[in-house]
């Protein structure tokens, strides 16, 4: 047999572990760096991989492999009827060898190497090979036969060296893969093909004794393999083999007769009394077999149910639970409601209002059952919705105008609440998943929720309503504590409509490029605004002039003119006509603003100065990040001191570009820096040797971080959200989930502002709007986009290169300011 059969054959087998296994062909047979021989991969107890295949090669040789009749005989008559089938239709296969073959766990073969196999000559006579196969195959094979005789002695010689023989039933396991591939294909050579003869019918009727004896007899080590294998082509067989299989052995010995004339025809094989003796036996087997089969494919079918069903009761039960919390939930809004009924009916009372004087409570708070709270298909109008004042308490049904507006701000409330339905469910959920984390028990535990067994349930709950605790039931409960906070959050979220523009500020040429703002922000009584950007001034504005005077342009209080574009200004919330201003040269320089001039310059970073803080507990304290990855903080005493000579009190060395500073409102030592590296780091002053918390959940450069309150800080990200971290559930140095994202404004490559105020964050977009979040909600409570004017035709057009550059809360009030890329700045309010 030539050699590129024989490396057909070995790229078969790698291809049939491959396909028994799932992996590259590569992977069973891999040499290491000093050419050792591959290691054969482990077999289960069964003999069959994880996917109930292997190849018939490596289950010949699994160690301790006991000999079945009637498996064995299943097997090769398989195989025998494969061969029949392939000469029947003139082909000789050529590959009848076990590393062409996989078997499956029921014992079916398939053969699944057939790239070598040929045509035969003649299709009626059963000796004639076909000269073309072997041209298929690229030789004749007699110099690469004759060479590859020598190599069994060669392997022999080396198994011998590694004292092969001498291993125990333990290290069967060990024999070198990669050389019984290549002597299999010495082994299943018939005499005609190592003598130079080209394949036909015959040689593969030598090539099933070959392959029947090898399931017929086992071997402890690689040598007595080889030995036994070698002396096979003589027809010698073992001792062991003739005195326990001597029928299979005589069998094999006419099979493997060295003259091809000799042998017998596939039809005489599958009619010999050798396979058709025990014929009832191999046809009880193969029905049970088929039975396995099926019951194996039922067991399939039914785990398929099973799995199924539990999933479907999972969800059944979490939707059970979700209904049972909803319910307890309704009940203790609807406590909460009554009490404030109560407390409002004595108020009435005490004012001393007759019955007929007032407005009738029923009217004011409709009365409603409990199971109509519970039944879903209830129709009930929100009390704001219905007629406050019944049409036959009121002369003539007037309406007195309050009404009429307290209604349509309900209808307004009511339909934005509708529309924003799904997310609103979503944060819902969320508050209660966040309530039930720390006691580490499911909802139904949670709530105490126990079963009648008729599907009633007795809830026992504690409610709170002005931090009094009412404990309701018999059998106790646990406070809601969640409630309140999302009923505020949802009060925020509702509170306001829409943005009004409340003033322009008209300063200069609109259309100038430098007039880019970068940072804005107001002075210690919010009496004055500043603006700073590429234009490289500090303009100082009196709120009330642009809020009440109508002007062509606005002029500035106050103006001071820099070096270097400005991309941060910091009013001193202590000293009200100081500022700090950061620069893309790397300078940090304190203003007084009644003197329009510079009295501390910081000169220390090497790179651009993206951000400058004051502390509000220490307003001496000033802190600056930068392009150089240091955050210094200085001190505002020193600095006027020595004025340029001036040195930073201590620096943070981060490993990435930062973007923004913000000090805890509450302490003067703790930090929050916003890093191109995606995280956010907080910092204790007095220990800068490592973070004392990192926060990392962003995809992009963090572009702003402030704190919120003492343990809670909103972050921008150029990934296009806000993220809310909460520092006090901490339980370790670093946070990976925030407690709210925020989307809904496009940020991508701008720095486009962050403001907070009284739990509402404004931040800008790229697409030229403003937003306005609820730190309780993901979703935006109100969107106002800056309307781009033409000069030349006056109508409204859309550029979308222009986004919102800045935004700045006017303190805890719901006003705020916003600038657009152009320069274009804006009173807004929320209304």
């Amino acid at each position: 047999m030539g050699g590129s059969e024989d490396a057909a054959c070995v790229a078969s087998s790698g291809s049939l572990r491959a396909a028994s296994r799932g992996e590259d062909d590569d992977d069973g047979a891999e040499e290491d760096e000093e050419g050792e021989e591959p290691r054969r991969r482990p077999i289960s107890p069964s003999g069959f991989g994880n996917e109930g295949e292997v190849s018939l090669r490596e289950w010949l040789d699994q160690p301790g492999r006991a000999v079945d009749l009637l498996q064995c005989l299943h097997i090769f008559r398989q195989i025998a009827d494969a061969v029949t089938a392939a000469h029947a239709q003139g082909v000789v296969v050529g590959n009848v060898r076990p590393s062409c073959f996989v078997m499956s766990a029921l014992d079916r073969v398939s053969f699944i190497e057939s790239a070598s196999c040929s045509s035969s000559s003649d299709p009626s006579e059963d000796g004639a090979g076909s000269p073309d196969g072997l041209a298929e195959r690229g030789a004749t094979g007699t110099p690469e036969s004759a060479s590859e005789m020598p190599a069994v002695s060669a392997c022999l010689e080396e198994a011998k060296e590694r004292g092969q023989g001498d291993v125990g039933a333990g290290d069967r396991a060990t024999f070198p893969l990669k050389k019984i591939l290549l002597m299999e294909s010495v082994w299943y050579t018939s005499p005609e093909e190592a003598t130079g003869g080209s394949g036909a019918f015959a040689s593969d009727i030598y090539r099933l004794g070959v392959l029947l004896f090898e399931l017929f007899c086992t071997f402890d080590s690689l040598e007595e393999k080889l030995i036994t294998m070698s002396n096979l082509r003589h027809r010698v067989l073992p001792p062991q083999l003739l005195l326990k299989w001597p029928k299979e052995a005589s069998f094999c010995l006419w099979l493997l007769h060295p003259q091809p004339d000799t042998r017998p025809k596939m039809s005489e094989v599958l009619h010999s009394e050798f396979l058709n003796q025990p014929r009832d036996s191999l046809e009880e087997r193969d029905a049970a077999i088929k039975l396995k089969e099926e019951i194996e494919d039922q067991e399939l079918l039914l785990d398929f149910l099973l799995h199924l069903q539990q999933r479907k009761k999972e969800i059944a039960d979490r939707l059970h639970d979700t209904i049972c919390f909803l319910s307890a939930d309704i009940e203790e809004v609807l406590h909460q409601q009554s009490i404030l009924k109560k407390k409002s009916y004595e108020e009435l009372d005490n004012d001393g209002h007759s019955a007929a004087g007032t407005l009738d409570k029923a009217s004011l708070y409709p009365v409603m059952d409990e199971h109509s709270y519970s039944c879903g298909s209830r129709k009930r109008l929100r009390p704001e919705l219905q007629n406050f004042v019944p049409e036959e308490d009121v002369a003539e049904g007037a309406r007195s105008e309050t009404d009429q507006q307290i209604q349509e701000n309900a209808l307004s409330k009511s339909s934005r609440l509708m529309k924003n339905f799904k997310k609103l469910e979503a944060a819902y959920f969320s508050a209660r998943c966040r309530q039930m984390k720390p006691s580490g028990k499911s909802v139904n535990k949670f709530f105490q929720v126990a079963s009648s067994g008729r599907g009633s349930m007795t809830r026992t709950e504690v409610s709170s309503v002005d931090d009094k605790v009412h404990t309701r039931g018999n059998t106790g409960g646990t406070k809601s504590e969640w409630i309140n906070p999302f009923l505020d959050g949802l009060r925020k979220y509702l509170a306001f409509s829409k943005l009004k523009v409340r003033a322009d500020l008209k300063h200069g040429d609109l259309l100038n490029s430098m007039n880019l703002v970068c940072s804005m922000g107001f002075d210690r009584d919010k009496e004055f605004f500043a603006t700073a950007g590429v234009n490289k001034k500090i303009k100082v504005f009196e709120c009330d002039t642009i809020l009440n005077g109508d002007r062509d342009i606005h002029y500035p209080v106050t103006e001071m003119t820099n070096t270097s574009k400005i991309s941060c200004i910091c009013w001193n919330n202590y000293i009200k006509s100081h500022i700090a201003s950061s620069d893309f040269d790397g300078v940090v320089q304190v203003w007084d603003a009644t003197r329009s001039q510079v009295f501390a310059e910081m000169r220390e970073h090497e790179r651009r100065v993206w951000s400058v803080d004051f502390s509000l507990a220490d307003p001496t304290k000033l802190a600056s990040g930068s392009d150089d990855g240091a955050v210094k903080i200085w001190n505002i005493n020193q600095a006027i001191l020595f004025l340029h000579l001036a040195g930073s009190v201590c620096t943070v060395r981060t490993k990435a570009n930062v973007c923004s500073v913000h000090f805890q409102p509450d302490s003067a030592y703790s930090l929050a820096i916003g890093s191109a590296d995606h995280k956010i780091y907080c910092y204790d002053l007095r220990n800068l040797r490592i973070p004392s918390c990192t926060l990392a959940d962003h995809m992009k450069t963090v572009s702003y971080v402030k704190y919120l309150d003492s343990s809670t800080i909103v972050s921008a990200s150029t990934d296009s959200s806000l993220k809310l971290w909460d520092l006090s559930t901490s339980l370790s140095r670093m946070i990976e989930t925030p407690l709210q994202t925020f989307t809904g404004h496009i940020n991508i490559k701008n720095f486009v502002g962050l403001s907070i105020s009284d739990g509402y964050v404004a931040t800008g977009s790229e697409t030229n709007e403003v937003f306005v979040y609820s730190k309780a909600f993901p979703m935006p409570v109100l969107s106002y986009k800056f309307s781009i004017i033409d000069p030349i035709s006056g109508k409204e057009v859309d550029d979308t290169s222009q986004f919102i550059s800045c935004v700045c809360w006017r303190g805890q009030t719901p006003m705020l300011l916003a600038a657009s890329s152009s320069g274009n700045i804006k009173f807004l309010e929320m209304v």
